[in-house]
This record gives C-alpha cells, structure tokens and sequence, in this order.
C-alpha cells in the first residue's frame, strides 16, 4: 500500500505544480487558466490569468516574438514610462526585467527588431537585440517630433506597415471645432482649420530621424481621435477605430434628449485608404439610421444626411464606449472563427447618463476578405468588477490595450491598476 500510494503521489506531481493560489503549470510547461478566469467572463473553452499587476497606468501593450512584452505607460514609474516583462520560469506570470524612457504616451509597437514608442509629441525608435530586448534604452532615435500635444486627445497611437511608413494618430483638440469648445450657442467653424495638424492619420517614414509635419503626409482625416489602428497584412490595409464627439443633448437639447446623446453618435471602425476623409467634424454615424448625419454645429437637426464624399464605417458601435484598441487576430491558438478577425477593446464611457456606463469590455468582429462577416460580440467581460458602471471611478480595472502572444494567446492591458491579462483557449 505505501508504495502505491508514493506512486499516486509522484504521479500527481509529476501532472500538475501549483505556481501560486490559482495559477498552475501542467508537466509539459502549458500554462492553464487562474481558478476564476482572472474574473472575466468568457466563451466557452477559454480561460484567463492575471500575468502581471499594478503596473502604473498601462497603455498600449506589444508582444515580442520571444514572448516578452513592452507596455506604455500614461504616467511615469520611478521615472520610466515603458516596462519590459518577461516569464523567466514559464509559470504565466511575468515580472518586470527592466524599465527605461522618460517620456509618457500610449503608442508601442514592434517591426523588424525595432521597437516604437511615442510620446504625446514624439516618436521614437530602439533596436532590439536576437533576444527581443531593447539594446539601447537610454538613447533611441527620435523618428518624429513636434506633433501637437494640446491636452485633449493628445496620446498618438501607432502601426506600421511592411514598407517602411509608419502611421500616426493626432487627435483633434476638440470635441466639435466649435469656436468655443463645448459651449452651447458656438457655431462650428468652416473649414475646421485643426484638420491642417490633427484630426487625423500622418504618415512617415520609419528609418528617418526628427521628422515633422513638413515631412509626414496627412494620410487620411476627418478622424476625431483614433486611439485604436492596427495594419492588416492579409489585406495590406490601416484599419481604424474613432472616438466619437460628445454632448448632443449638453450642447443641443432642443433636437436630442439625453437618451439618444447616451447612444449617439456611433463609435465607428474603418478600413483606410491614403487620402480618404471620415468627416468629422461636418457629419457624424447614426447606427439607428444607418447613414451619416449633419452635425448640427452645421446645419444639422439630428436627421439631415451629409457628408457624401466621406467614407461611410464598416462597422458601428453604440457611442461613448471608448475603443482604444485594435487587433486583427493572425495566431492559431484560438477557434478558426477568430482567425484573421478583430478584437476591440472599448475603455468604457463616461457620458451615457441617465442610461448605465457602458464598454470595459474587449469585442470581437469576424472578418473576411477584409470585410466584417458577422455581427460584433462581446468577447471578454467583466474588468469592470461590477455589472452596472454608474460612473467610470466604479470599475476597477478598463481595457486598454492588446497584444497577440507568439503562441496566439491575447493579452489585454488595463490602465487603472496596471493589470495584463492574459487569454487562452483549452478545447478540452
């Protein structure tokens, strides 16, 4: 019986070594899921664990082919804006290795063993040695300089494409291009004149230093403020997704009851070309009506169409929710409906009073040829920590950014507490 029982033992250890409370380690080093998912609400089969925490306030997040991931930083830690983890014994939480840049923002991204990092004026570029570790932390190239930073959507969000350009959001300082900004009774201004600097998508060059507009190319516009883009390979294409203007009732109640400003206008997802103008700040998307709709700083009354030249969204979300994230999905890790389709992390409103708070959640949209093929659905939930959000301070944690893992895991990062999450598919 003794030796019976030593083998049981052995042979359960030799399956499963608990890593902590709630993470494990299965014998042949595969990572499975926290007890509770991390406290997400997922599909069926997948699981989530918490990798990494109380980070500072976490940006957009990048994944090297190595399995590292570099997160940006709104605030500064200890005077280091970007933080470099890694998984040293493979147990799917990931501590911080080193931290580097004096400098705030949201962008990051990876390209050809370099890594790209923004601040809200600046872009700037560090080679990245065979092990995905940043070779020069104190002295990267500045790519790019002198962007506007006005304070309001001042983050500039980041994608590159395979042919050396590298792509740029400048928001627009405004809600409307109101003469007064957010003031009731203020006309718009015609032709908004912020569309010369900001308000939409510049395009520069990835291997030139101290560029400025004078160089870049206004690569698309009529874009508020694009904090979610990514470059869709299969497709050779920019993707987008815009923050939509706020305050129709606020600035409007005689045309709109705060019912239909909690819902409009639509947050809206776009496929890019070069020279292509979205309208803001002229029209806006009506998911209700299914068309673009005249602002009514010019002219609008809530039903007038407009903007016939600007490129119509491939998809509308309900307004407010605050997309910051876009990720077209390129691992094989998860279930083959998800191949090459976009995940959306929507950092969760503030302005959709009387009605609940909504987003803190990160979507998927099913995609094929280039094209939605399907409806949206919300993928991973319940960062929030509560079902009904009254107001943005209740959530405990909001999604921000996403990363795909080189064994197709997907990473969230939440820039309340700091928080990278990690989610895998398990068939069985």
């Amino acid at each position: 019986m003794k030796k019976l029982f030593l083998i049981l033992i052995t042979a359960s250890l030799s399956l499963v070594v608990t890593a902590n409370d709630s993470t494990k380690v299965s014998a042949n080093n595969q990572v499975v899921a926290d007890a509770d998912n991390a406290g997400l609400n997922l599909p069926s089969g997948f699981g989530a664990l918490i990798a990494a925490d109380n980070l500072g306030r976490a940006r957009h997040i990048v994944a090297t082919k190595q399995g590292g991931i570099y997160v940006k930083l709104e605030r500064l830690v200890g005077g280091k804006g970007i933080v470099y983890l890694t998984d040293a014994n493979k147990d799917g939480k990931m501590e911080i290795e080193t931290s580097f840049a004096n400098f705030i923002g949201t962008g990051i991204a990876i390209k050809d063993n370099y890594l790209y990092a923004s601040s809200n004026e600046d872009v700037f570029r560090y080679q990245l040695d065979e092990n995905g570790k940043v070779i020069n932390p104190d002295s990267p190239q500045r790519i790019v300089k002198g962007l506007w930073d006005k304070r309001q959507h001042a983050s500039k969000s980041l994608a590159l494409d395979n042919a050396g350009n590298i792509y740029v959001n400048i928001g627009a300082p405004s809600n409307s291009c109101q003469e007064v900004d957010r003031t009731k009774g203020s006309k718009g201004m015609y032709p908004c004149p912020i569309l010369d600097s900001a308000g939409g998508i510049w395009q520069f060059k990835v291997d030139q230093t101290d560029q400025g507009y004078h160089n870049g190319v206004r690569y698309a516009t009529g874009l508020r403020n694009v904090v979610g883009l990514d470059w869709n390979d299969q497709q050779n294409k920019l993707y987008v997704t815009m923050h939509g203007r706020d305050m129709l009732y606020n600035l409007y109640p005689e045309m709109f009851d705060t019912t239909v400003s909690a819902e409009l206008p639509s947050e809206t997802m776009y496929a890019i070309n070069k020279g292509d103008d979205a309208g803001w700040p002229y029209v806006y998307y009506d998911h209700f009506q299914k068309k673009k709709v005249l602002s009514p700083e010019y002219g609008g009354d809530g039903k007038k169409a407009g903007g016939e030249k600007a490129i119509d969204p491939i998809v509308a979300f309900p307004g407010h929710m605050a997309p910051n994230a876009l990720l077209f999905y390129t691992g094989n890790q998860f279930p083959a409906k998800y191949k090459n389709g976009a995940f959306i992390a929507f950092h969760g409103s503030w302005n959709r009073s009387p009605l609940p708070q909504e987003g803190y959640y990160v979507v998927f949209v099913p995609f094929e040829n280039g094209k939605p093929s399907g409806q949206w659905e919300v993928f991973a939930n319940g960062f929030s920590g509560t079902e009904v959000v009254k107001n943005p301070r209740d959530a405990k944690h909001r999604p921000c950014g996403l990363t795909q893992g080189p064994d197709g895991s997907l990473y969230v990062s939440d820039d309340v507490k700091g928080t990278i999450y990690r989610i895998m598919y398990n068939s069985k």
